[in-house]
């Protein structure tokens, strides 16, 4: 028995009724061109919208993708990132083109830094040695951040929504 024909009739049922959005199958296949097994995955620990700080509701901890996260009431969203060792902190300021992230890796050290964004060519930018660094006109949508190291690590961080 050979289930290939059904298996296709399926595929292209879902294709036409419940299609995958096109910015998921772009971070997919982004993630896969780029995999270095011996780098440590730095994941999102804590997010905070800063726009109103001392206002009724402002200044809360939100959850990745939360409409206050979304760049909303006028503030910068900080960003902590945890891997064994690492923290990447991460400040998500503006909107629209004027887009931009400055951040600190810690322990500090120098960095080759690579932005990742599954429509766009990549940003690139340098850590310096207080680990201290800044990308501008950075894109919206999906983004990682890669760390290469003077010691040749390398830390990854997971994907976030800009």
């Amino acid at each position: 028995m050979n289930d290939k024909p059904l298996l296709d009739e399926l595929r292209v049922a879902f294709e036409r009724l419940d299609p995958v959005p096109d910015d998921v199958l772009a971070a997919g296949r982004s993630a896969l061109t780029w995999r270095d097994p011996d780098a440590d995955l730095a994941e999102l620990t804590d997010e905070r919208d800063h726009g109103l700080v001392g206002a009724r509701g402002a200044g809360n901890a939100g959850s990745a993708g939360s409409a206050a996260s979304e760049g909303g009431a006028g503030g910068p969203r900080l960003l902590t990132f945890r891997a064994s060792g690492r923290t990447v902190e991460l400040q998500v300021s503006g909107t629209g083109r004027d887009l931009a992230l400055s951040g600190r890796l810690a322990p500090a050290s120098a960095a080759d830094i690579r932005l990742r964004h599954p429509h766009t060519d990549e940003l690139f930018a340098r850590a310096d040695e207080t680990g201290c660094f800044v990308l501008t006109a950075v894109p919206d949508g999906l983004i990682s951040l890669v760390f290469h190291l003077p010691d040749a690590s390398c830390v990854v961080t997971s994907w976030i929504r800009l």
